[in-house]
């Protein structure tokens, strides 16, 4: 435990000590804060749908940024030590805004904590498949762009069902990980949308784990 809890530190001072953090979440801030807030007096609705909306295409971009080092840089430095540790850091600033429309309407706060709940969880999942892209080469700028389209892909593909056969929307439904991202951030925690994710988290990290042995 105390190992654990020593990498730990190492890795969140390392991010934190780099501009590497404040910029990613600075990005993250600007952007989402710039949509919520430019489109929320217009829409006239005390609800965070608007960020919830956009947030697993900005966790599509920003969480690849930040796993891209995780394996690839340490390997190339000789250390296998692997630790995420900005995704909540990002989320954290971002509760201002569920209380500054708390503020000014009545807000129902199980959608805001469902999607927080939904955040976290496709947080993880995107972590283990950035994961899983570092894994897979030394390169970081590689191993951004793999799991950014990985990401990107799981974000998307249930908005490019239009054109496929209908035998196979069910399944490529349930691909989506802002399908089940979003069913989350209504309030309603379905058992189906948890083993998404965690089936997501599973499947990066071994496919990691099993890069890693290919490599030794």
């Amino acid at each position: 435990m105390r190992q654990v809890v020593h990498i730990f530190r190492k890795e969140f001072s390392a991010y934190f000590v780099s501009p590497i953090a404040y910029i990613v979440i600075a990005i993250f801030l600007l952007v989402t804060g710039w949509f919520f807030f430019a489109t929320f007096f217009l829409n006239n609705q005390a609800n965070l749908r608007i960020f919830y909306a956009l947030l697993p295409i900005m966790f599509a971009f920003v969480i690849p940024a930040v796993t891209m080092r995780l394996i690839s840089e340490e390997i190339n430095v000789g250390s296998d030590e692997i630790l995420l540790t900005l995704v909540v850091a990002m989320l954290i600033p971002t509760v201002a805004y569920p209380l500054t429309v708390s503020f000014i309407g009545q807000l129902d706060w199980g959608p805001v904590a469902g999607g927080y709940v939904g955040a976290v969880l496709l947080g993880a999942a995107f972590s283990a498949v950035g994961l899983f892209a570092s894994s897979l080469t030394r390169n970081q700028i590689i191993a951004f762009i793999i799991g950014m389209a990985i990401c990107f892909t799981l974000t998307l593909i249930d908005k490019m069902l239009f054109f496929l056969p209908r035998s196979l929307l069910g399944v490529l439904a349930y691909l989506g990980a802002d399908f089940h991202f979003q069913n989350i951030a209504k309030g309603i925690i379905d058992s189906r949308d948890i083993v998404y994710f965690i089936s997501i988290c599973f499947i990066g990290l071994y496919g990691a784990y099993l890069a890693l042995l290919q490599r030794h």
